[in-house]
């Protein structure tokens, strides 16, 4: 599988959170809001000028500003057809 920082995935892409590299307070949060390793994730949208992009996760939807997108690591799941 292939491993991409979250700011860069498409829209319907899916994928698995393979790390979180941010410490501090904007790491508790991060993890806070379930986007810990392991975790599905769904890039559902994103806003006119790309920032912030909507994720589904866990049957529910979040937003993350790009900034904040930057420090998750996700592995891309191959569509299956």
């Amino acid at each position: 599988m292939a491993r991409v920082v979250l700011r860069r995935m498409a829209k319907n892409q899916r994928g698995v959170i393979a790390v979180v590299k941010v410490g501090g307070e904007l790491g508790q949060r991060i993890r806070e809001m379930g986007l810990v390793p392991g975790t599905r994730i769904t890039v559902q949208g994103r806003a006119p000028l790309n920032d912030p992009v909507a994720l589904r996760v866990m049957g529910g939807t979040l937003t993350l500003r790009n900034n904040e997108a930057d420090y998750i690591e996700v592995e891309i799941q191959e569509e299956q057809r």
